[in-house]
């Protein structure tokens, strides 16, 4: 290519972003104390970071996205609450409390450390055909809202198409399914006397720790790691995935479409409190009430950046056209919005959603693509390429 051809391109790109920050800027809210807080745009824009002066400027380095990255993580803390310290985690202390031989792997029902005075328990699936000192890929996955927990994705779920645990431990991997706090063995968990300022951080810390523990073991590639999970386990997935960059493939279902599209309806509105009160519930983001008022326009992050936060990994959305939870308006324009970073980074093709005319559901034809999207990035050969 003529370099001056190469010249012109890059000052187009480079004139175009600086344009959508002109028209797009975030705006600054005045508080009662006086401070500011940021405001999103109705247009936020993913390609713009504020400089050490605060200042919006465009992003045209992979050094100005990883401070853009940075922002956006500090972004989702002002919701969640700080990510605890990692450093000096105890010994994970791994306690089996049952264990199950199947065709084709052992099932063990264990709990371990997360820190001081934290446990948790998790289903953990071992591939039974081995060759000696063969390493093998593994996944994290995390299931939806349901009293049962991790046994929800063991094929225990009233509702079919949520075995994703089994299923990915009959193909192969190694993996890791944990009870969400206040669900399956952690049902009587108690938000209130923990550490966390919300459930959703907990979460992502417990996530986190599962990760630490399959790369402690010796039968885990620890460059081949993903998670996957269906409606809470979506968001969660997305969650973890955007604070944990040793997880290299990320799967949703059923998990998010961007907070102005998010509408559970009347009732549901009324007893939330409002159309975001359900994110403000204790087991998830408490300060989408106390600090935000469930005002979307002052939840300063939102799930395109989140997205964005994973690239350039891999992000793959199982997205349904009838889903009442998540508004397929809200995940076409996320989809768009998340798209660019994808672009920039040179990753588009890591961008991956599929839109199934279902409803609230993981389709079969869509959970074996996504298996085998899981497949072609962890470069695993798989023992079986079908659903039973």
């Amino acid at each position: 290519m003529d370099l001056k051809c190469l010249d012109i391109r890059r000052l187009i790109v480079f004139f175009s972003v600086l344009f959508l920050n002109l028209v797009f800027l975030n705006t600054a809210q005045a508080l009662p104390n006086g401070k500011k807080e940021t405001v999103k745009s109705n247009t936020r824009v993913l390609l713009s970071y504020a400089d050490k002066n605060g200042v919006n400027k465009p992003v045209t380095t992979l050094r100005n996205w990883e401070n853009k990255r940075r922002q956006i993580l500090d972004s989702m803390q002002a919701v969640m609450g700080k990510l605890p310290d990692r450093k000096g985690m105890p010994p994970l202390d791994i306690k089996v409390i049952d264990s199950l031989k199947r065709d084709n792997y052992t099932r063990l029902t264990l709990s371990f450390t997360v820190a001081e005075n934290e446990r948790v328990f998790a289903n953990l699936y071992i591939p039974l055909k081995k060759k000696p000192h063969e390493k093998f890929p593994a996944m994290l996955v995390l299931h939806g809202t349901g009293d049962q927990g991790k046994m929800l994705v063991d094929g225990s779920s009233p509702l079919a198409n949520r075995a994703n645990a089994r299923e990915l431990a009959l193909r192969g991997y190694v993996v890791i399914a944990p009870d969400y706090p206040s669900f399956g063995d952690m049902k009587d968990y108690d938000f209130d006397k923990d550490r966390y300022e919300s459930g959703t951080m907990k979460g992502i810390f417990d996530h986190m720790r599962c990760i630490d523990l399959l790369q402690s073991r010796a039968d885990v590639d620890p460059e081949r790691i993903g998670v996957i999970g269906h409606s809470l386990g979506g968001h969660n997935s997305m969650f973890v995935g955007a604070f944990d960059k040793r997880i290299k493939v990320v799967v949703s279902s059923c998990g998010w479409t961007l907070f102005d599209y998010y509408n559970v309806g009347e009732e549901a509105s009324k007893k939330y409190g409002g159309r975001l009160g359900p994110w403000a519930q204790t087991r998830y983001m408490p300060l989408f009430r106390d600090k935000y008022n469930l005002d979307g326009t002052r939840i300063p992050f939102d799930f395109d950046e989140v997205i964005a936060a994973i690239a350039p990994r891999p992000f793959f959305s199982n997205s349904p056209l009838r889903d009442a939870n998540f508004d397929i308006k809200g995940v076409r324009k996320g989809i768009s919005q998340a798209s660019l970073v994808y672009r920039f980074l040179k990753a588009e093709e890591n961008l991956q959603v599929r839109y199934p005319d279902a409803t609230h559901d993981f389709p079969t034809e869509v959970r074996l693509e996504a298996y085998r999207y899981i497949d072609k990035v962890l470069r695993h050969i798989p023992l079986i390429d079908e659903i039973k």
